[in-house]
């Protein structure tokens, strides 16, 4: 039965989405992807009649498009249950993350919240409380975790394929920056050089927390202390490029580089992994692919085939039509999707859960995230001195 034991679809609300932006498409496909969701409800724009409009193009009924995310929440709290939303989506700006997601959880919905989490620790923590006061289902679009491939290498690593991790080198980037006019306020990522609406972090905050996640994800590996040097070469006030280096509990490094100033670079988001047995790489522009390499051994592709010998059990659970079939960015975000609806459908049950020990990118991830963005930020403007970078992540 779909969704046993609801036996039923979720029922999705989105705050965000409509317009031009691209983000918001994406949460729809991908929520919908396998049929086990249906957007029912949204404030899509600030607008009643656009709102409605998007709505209309959703296939969701204007009666439940509204002009605000407040009003939709408190509407939707009061229907019955056997009509309301299960879950709330976030796809806007950083800055109205937070109350957003706090209104939410305090309506009694679960949340999937877009990265950054919130734009300051206070309020990243204020999160965490509430998610561990409600029980509600907290997941953070960090959709490169649920790649195949990258669920592939993260249960290899597990299993000690590559012995004990040296060094992580996890690169993230872009070349857009160049084509932004910041005389003109429409243009695209505008809001994203204001600290205000943005966070502290630009470009590290933007895409340096997705690379910094994807090595946590992949490695398990518990962060000490972090050394940043950020910059700037477009003339924004925020960063567009930069690195951070992060030592770990076993010595361990990570090193985050960032860039949203390299001409010609698109969404060049790679890792490399270092063992004392094995290295691996993996490439989001490539992502059916992995690299394994040990000294003195020919360099081994593992391809994306599900079923084969050298796919293992989490490979295998993200894939959804045969190898040779390209999976990309919307079945890796569906994949967060999915493993959240688990969740939320176990809660619904009645069944205890732990928040911390989940395959999709959870609240304390969140939190730990923004004490990345901060704390690398902090440390640039003090001229690069260590600072301390706990873990909030299982």
């Amino acid at each position: 039965m779909l969704n046993s034991p609801l036996n039923r679809k979720l029922r999705m609300a989105l705050i965000g989405g409509g317009g031009a932006g691209f983000i918001g498409k994406v949460h729809r496909t991908a929520a919908q992807l396998d049929g086990r969701a249906e957007l029912v409800a949204g404030a899509f724009s600030s607008s009643i009649d656009r709102s409605r409009e998007t709505a209309l193009t959703f296939g969701v009924d204007p009666a439940r498009a509204y002009a605000s995310w407040e009003e939709m929440l408190v509407a939707e709290a009061a229907r019955p249950e056997d009509e309301r939303v299960d879950f709330v989506s976030i796809a806007t700006p950083n800055h109205l993350h937070f109350p957003m997601a706090q209104a939410a959880l305090v309506a009694g919905f679960n949340v999937i919240c877009d990265k950054p989490m919130t734009t300051n620790i206070a309020d990243a923590e204020t999160l965490v409380h509430l998610v561990e006061e409600t029980g509600a289902v907290f997941a953070l679009t960090h959709n490169y975790t649920g790649y195949p491939m990258v669920r592939q290498a993260k249960e290899m690593i597990a299993a000690g394929e590559l012995g004990d991790v040296r060094a992580v080198r996890a690169n993230y980037i872009q070349g857009w920056m160049w084509a932004v006019d910041p005389e003109k306020p429409a243009a695209r990522g505008t809001w994203k050089d204001d600290p205000l609406k943005n966070g502290p972090g630009a470009t590290i905050g933007d895409v340096g927390t997705h690379a910094y996640n994807l090595a946590r994800y992949m490695t398990g590996l518990k962060p000490v202390e972090v050394l940043g040097k950020l910059t700037t070469f477009s003339g924004r006030q925020l960063d567009d490029y930069g690195h951070s280096l992060v030592r770990c509990s076993n010595d361990a490094l990570i090193m985050v580089t960032v860039s949203q100033v390299s001409h010609g670079r698109l969404n060049d988001l790679s890792i490399e992994i270092d063992g004392d047995k094995a290295s691996l790489a993996w490439r989001q522009e490539e992502p059916n692919s992995l690299t394994l390499r040990q000294t003195g051994q020919p360099q081994r592709i593992y391809d994306r085939a599900p079923g084969q010998a050298h796919m293992n059990d989490a490979g295998n659970a993200a894939c959804r039509i045969p190898g040779g079939h390209p999976e990309a960015f919307f079945e890796a975000f569906a994949n967060v999707y999915s493993s959240a609806y688990d969740d939320m459908i176990w809660r619904a049950g009645g069944g205890d859960r732990d928040p911390r020990s989940t395959i999709y990118p959870n609240v304390y991830d969140g939190l730990e995230g923004v004490r990345f963005i901060e704390q690398t930020v902090a440390s640039s403007k003090a001229n690069s001195v260590w600072l301390p970078l706990s873990s909030s992540a299982g």
